[in-house]
C-alpha cells in the first residue's frame, strides 16, 4: 500500500471563488500542476475530496462537478501530472434540496471520502497527508488517521490560520507548491 496526498479541491488547487457553478470561473494556481507531479514522482497517489455542498442547495448537479472534475482532470494531464482519484460530497444536513439532505459519512471532516480511496486506490492512509485550507481539511485529518497540512490560501487567509485547528495541523503552508515540498520531505525523512 502507498501512501497518498488527499486534497481538497477549492482554494488549494484551484482558486476559491464560491459555488463553482460555471466552468468559465475555473482558474487553477499557478503552482498547481507542477506541485501535482512532484508528489507523483516522489512516489505519493494524489486524490481529490472535496464537499460539494452547491449540489445539496440545487446551485449546480452532480453532472456539473463530474465534468469541472473532467476539465480539471485534462489540463492536469496536459501538465504531464496525474490525479489518482475525485471523491465528491453532493450532501449537506440543511439541503435545499431534500434528496441531499443528510448527515453522511463522506461530508468533510467525516473520513467517507478517504476511506472509499483507500479501498478503491489500494491506499496507506497513516502514511498518507491531508492538504487544504479549511479546518475542516485539519479535522478529516485526524478523523481518517492522515497527517494534516493547512494552506494559508482559499479560506484559511485569515480566521482559519487563527482557529484552533491551526494548532493540531502538522504543517501549516503558503501554498500547494510549499505543503508538497514539506509533504516529500517529511515522507523521505520518516522513512529512512
Amino acid at each position: 500500500m502507498k501512501p497518498a496526498v488527499f486534497l481538497d479541491r477549492d482554494g488549494t488547487i484551484i482558486r476559491e471563488v464560491g459555488y463553482l457553478n460555471r466552468l468559465d470561473r475555473l482558474e487553477f494556481f499557478p503552482w498547481t500542476i507542477d506541485a501535482i507531479r512532484d508528489l507523483h514522482e516522489a512516489g505519493l497517489a494524489v486524490v481529490v475530496v472535496t464537499n460539494q455542498a452547491g449540489v445539496a442547495q440545487g446551485y449546480y448537479d452532480e453532472a456539473f462537478v463530474r465534468s469541472t472534475h473532467a476539465l480539471i482532470d485534462e489540463r492536469i494531464r496536459a501538465g504531464r501530472a496525474r490525479v489518482d482519484g475525485y471523491y465528491y460530497c453532493p450532501h449537506h444536513p440543511r439541503a435545499a434540496v431534500e434528496a441531499y439532505r443528510q448527515v453522511c459519512e463522506c461530508r468533510k471532516p467525516a473520513a467517507g471520502m478517504v476511506q472509499a480511496a483507500a479501498r478503491d486506490l489500494g491506499l496507506d492512509v497513516a502514511r498518507s497527508y491531508v492538504v487544504g485550507d479549511r479546518w475542516g481539511d485539519v479535522e478529516l485529518a485526524r478523523t481518517a488517521g492522515a497527517h494534516a497540512v493547512l494552506l494559508s490560501s482559499g479560506y484559511a487567509t485569515g480566521r482559519e490560520l487563527r482557529a484552533e485547528g491551526a494548532a493540531t495541523a502538522r504543517h501549516v503552508a503558503d501554498n500547494l507548491a510549499t505543503a508538497a515540498a514539506w509533504i516529500i520531505s517529511d515522507l523521505r525523512r520518516t522513512s529512512s
